[in-house]
């Protein structure tokens, strides 16, 4: 009895990360041929795949400029935007948390330091886990948005 088998109560999920700048097949699909390739080949089993899309921030979109295909990346993702993916996003319904208690809307966002507006508190740049009183003092606060976020919303749309 080991991880990914049913009743061991054992998961293994693995993700699917594309290597460069091209968009993930499509996730249960690609499920599939994960399963029969690593059960035949390596005896390996899991209990789900999940594919995301690189997002054009930091490390990534260093790579993307120093090739000179970072524009050609970003085009890559307008041109795929699937409105389809926007009741899922992360940013619709997860809070991410720095090691600073600032709070963010998603993990690339934080990445970036792109923080909540301070609601409570208009002079401070961040929230703040301390200036919450709950989570539901973020309900009807607005997403904070840039391109990088079309990586969320591209073919598929990102895990």
């Amino acid at each position: 009895a080991g991880y990914g088998l049913p009743g061991t109560g054992l998961v293994l999920d693995l993700v699917y990360n594309p290597l460069s700048g091209f968009l993930p097949p499509e996730q249960t699909k690609l499920e599939e041929k994960y399963h029969q390739e690593l059960r035949d080949v390596f005896g390996v089993e899991f209990n789900h795949l999940f594919t995301m899309t690189n997002m054009p921030i930091k490390r990534f979109a260093d790579f993307l400029s120093r090739r000179g295909e970072l524009e050609e990346y970003m085009d890559l993702l307008v041109r795929n935007f699937n409105p389809g993916t926007v009741d899922s996003l992360m940013c619709r319904d997860h809070v991410s948390v720095g090691w600073d208690g600032h709070v963010y809307d998603c993990d690339f966002n934080q990445q970036l330091s792109i923080g909540f507006v301070n609601q409570t508190h208009p002079g401070k740049k961040h929230t703040s886990v301390f200036d919450l009183a709950s989570l539901d003092s973020l309900t009807g606060v607005s997403s904070n948005t840039d391109n990088h976020c079309f990586g969320c919303t591209a073919g598929m749309g990102s895990s």
